[in-house]
């Protein structure tokens, strides 16, 4: 299977990412999910605990009640991008086969270390 490739990219800082695909597929990533379904390790890492412990102790935020929003973004080569996020995390790069990999609105898709009722988007049980 060919490597997925964005054909054309949105990204609005206080809703979402949208990628419309080369294969004419069209995602859509809120950012409180990219933010969540960061690829860095440290977000891997925690994933990898709530699987395992769902009481597990969340890091502190930046202390602020406001929501999560994307502050920008860079194009990292030809294969992903990099989001910065106003909680300062920005860390994580996101590949496109990454990002196709998480698409919330695949069913199909074989995330274990989401649960049901996420922000991913509705609950398809």
């Amino acid at each position: 299977m060919p490597e997925p490739t964005p054909q054309e990219i949105d990204l609005k800082k206080d809703k979402g990412l949208t990628v419309q695909w080369h294969d004419g597929k069209v995602s859509y990533y809120s950012i409180a999910y990219l933010r969540k379904m960061s690829p860095s390790a440290d977000m891997r890492q925690l994933r990898e605990e709530m699987k395992k412990n769902p009481l597990t102790v969340l890091p502190a935020g930046s202390g602020s009640n406001e929501p999560v929003v994307a502050r920008g973004a860079e194009l990292v080569g030809n294969y992903a991008i990099r989001i910065r996020f106003s909680d300062g995390h920005d860390t994580g790069i996101y590949s496109w086969a990454y990002l196709r990999s998480i698409d919330p609105a695949d069913e199909k898709t074989q995330r274990p270390d989401i649960s049901a009722g996420d922000e991913a988007g509705p609950s398809h049980e």
